[in-house]
């Protein structure tokens, strides 16, 4: 019986030190788990907080928020500012079982109620929530649920949300706690790539300003710069297409003169109503004009054709002061993200500045202009006073010498040196009439030879080169104002036809007018006449000439290319001197 009381206590004691060690080993496992799950976390905060592109920043919130809490299913919704979700990041989800259960959450239902209630909501089976609506077909099936907000600067920016916990049939309060400690980490990684994005995008626009300052200032044509404007702005706002629309002299339209992207070549040429339109309320507004869904916008319904795949759209105006010069408009495919005040602010300012360059080159140009003019006028005087009165004595010098030759042959040579000399002063009075022809005549009407120069000079943006431009003649004085008329319309028509038909390097315009005729050609080193030569518009050409009495000829040239001869007879004029 002694014998037998102390080992019942012998056991006892084991028991409990059975008991005692196995407590202890489960607050280890316990220690050694949470010890786990903060190197865990801060491996993931530091992780999140190193990245500095902004959509690579949130995928990675999500993959870290899943490990940390063991969850087979994540996402990351944003918050637009419509109060709905414009952007959705999944994990877990493959890319062919998003494409088979469609359209990505708007952030209604249970996804809803975090953006209706900011503060973290955690659930055993989320489809007994009250604000829960089910699947759609195709979704894989989801049970325990976790979900926080993301704030930055005191604001949501979004939520995370996690479902299927793997460990467990729901996910515990330590889960909330490390998600809620990560969403907090989340908020500072997403305003530092919001900062850095912002810095680059700012950065961007700068350097397209002054990109496009520089082509302008230097001269660079109108056309190419344009081009330089669309195209550096969809870039900074990575638009699908983009367009730029310039008012219709004379009409309340705008028409389509630069298009790039999505579907560019139907866009370009088209005409589009500059009052109840999208474009044209943005002709007339001080700040960006958008559309989350343009193809569907009811200020889309009379131009549809022009927004056929497009959705978000943004349009601002070509405008400096009072003077609007046109309307820039960018858009996303359907279903792409809308534009946010970060982007259209920028490229409202781009557009503002770009006007504003092109103001300053128009005025740069004038004034070259003006110079131009008071040189020719200054050239013309000395022509005038000295070249002239010079010539005009030697010729009276030799018209008196001829009574003193006997010689019949001298005789002749002398009288031809006098008409020669009375030539070269007919054509010194034509370049000084030339020259003193300012691009305005008195009353506000353009003179004919501007109207011809401002012709040759528009086709330089089409062509993508100017042409050469001779003028021989006095323009203005001889070529009455009705031919004037046909021969400005028929130059602009066999320019078109080269832009659109030639895929010519040169074009050359020569135009000669005497007392008799005038001949206007057209040459071009192009691939030559089409079988089918009435759609370049010639009929229209030939018609016009033989309204004034004329000839239209046309034909190859002997190096390559096409050459349009364009003769109209003249019944005299004054010579102007």
């Amino acid at each position: 019986m002694n014998d037998r009381a102390p080992r019942a206590v012998d056991q006892l004691s084991q028991l409990r030190l059975d008991e005692l060690l196995g407590e202890l080993q489960v607050r280890l496992d316990a220690v050694r788990g949470t010890r786990d799950r903060v190197h865990g976390l801060l491996e993931a905060v530091i992780s999140v907080g190193t990245e500095l592109d902004l959509s690579s920043a949130l995928r990675r919130i999500v993959e870290a928020a899943t490990v940390l809490v063991d969850a087979r299913y994540g996402a990351l919704g944003v918050i637009g500012e419509d109060g709905l979700l414009s952007e959705f990041v999944p994990v877990g989800v493959s890319d062919e079982q998003w494409a088979a259960i469609g359209d990505l959450p708007s952030g209604h239902g249970l996804l809803g109620e975090l953006i209706r209630h900011p503060e973290p909501l955690r659930l055993a089976e989320l489809s007994e929530h009250r604000s829960s609506y089910g699947f759609p077909p195709h979704h894989p099936p989801m049970h325990s649920f976790l979900g926080v907000p993301i704030r930055v600067r005191d604001k949501v920016f979004g939520n995370l949300y996690l479902t299927e916990k793997r460990s467990a049939e729901e996910f515990d309060a330590d889960d909330e706690v490390v998600l809620s400690t990560l969403a907090v980490a989340a908020g500072v990684a997403i305003d530092n790539a919001r900062l850095y994005e912002e810095a680059r995008r700012r950065e961007s626009w700068l350097a397209a300003s002054a990109e496009v300052t520089g082509r302008l200032l230097s001269g660079r044509p109108r056309g190419e710069v344009l081009d330089l404007i669309l195209t550096r702005a969809r870039g900074n706002v990575a638009a699908d297409a983009g367009f730029v629309a310039v008012p219709v002299e004379g009409t309340r339209r705008l028409r389509v003169v630069l298009a790039v992207g999505l579907n560019a070549e139907r866009r370009h040429g088209m005409l589009l109503p500059d009052a109840d339109g999208f474009v044209g309320a943005a002709y007339s507004a001080a700040e960006p004009v958008t559309g989350t869904d343009i193809a569907r916008d009811a200020r889309a319904r009379d131009d549809a054709e022009c927004w056929t795949g497009l959705g978000p759209a943004v349009a601002v105006r070509l405008g400096s002061g009072g003077v609007v010069r046109g309307v820039l408009v960018l858009a996303r495919k359907s279903g792409g993200a809308a534009f946010t005040g970060e982007e259209t602010g920028p490229l409202m300012d781009f557009a503002g500045q770009a006007a504003l360059a092109m103001e300053l080159a128009e005025r740069r140009s004038d004034a070259e202009q003006i110079a131009i003019l008071e040189e020719r006028d200054r050239i013309a005087r000395d022509l005038h006073d000295l070249a002239i009165q010079r010539l005009f004595a030697t010729g009276m010098t030799l018209q008196s010498a001829q009574r003193f030759v006997e010689h019949p042959q001298a005789s002749e040579r002398l009288q031809r040196a006098v008409d020669d000399l009375d030539a070269t002063i007919r054509i010194i009075r034509s370049t000084i009439f030339g020259l003193r022809t300012h691009d305005s005549e008195p009353g506000g009407t353009q003179s004919l030879r501007s109207r011809i120069a401002q012709a040759v000079e528009g086709a330089g943006a089409a062509l993508g080169f100017p042409p050469a431009l001779r003028v021989e003649g006095l323009l203005d004085s001889r070529v009455p104002g009705p031919v004037g008329d046909h021969l400005v319309a028929v130059l602009v028509e066999a320019l078109s036809n080269a832009a659109r038909h030639a895929r010519a390097r040169s074009v050359d315009v020569h135009l000669t007018v005497t007392s008799e005729r005038l001949t206007l050609t057209v040459a071009d080193d192009g691939v030559g006449i089409g079988p089918d030569p009435a759609r370049s518009g010639l009929r229209n050409i030939e018609e016009r000439a033989r309204v004034v009495g004329g000839t239209a000829e046309v034909g190859p040239r002997a190096r390559g290319g096409t050459r349009l001869t364009w003769t109209v007879p003249l019944g005299g004029g004054t010579d102007g001197s």
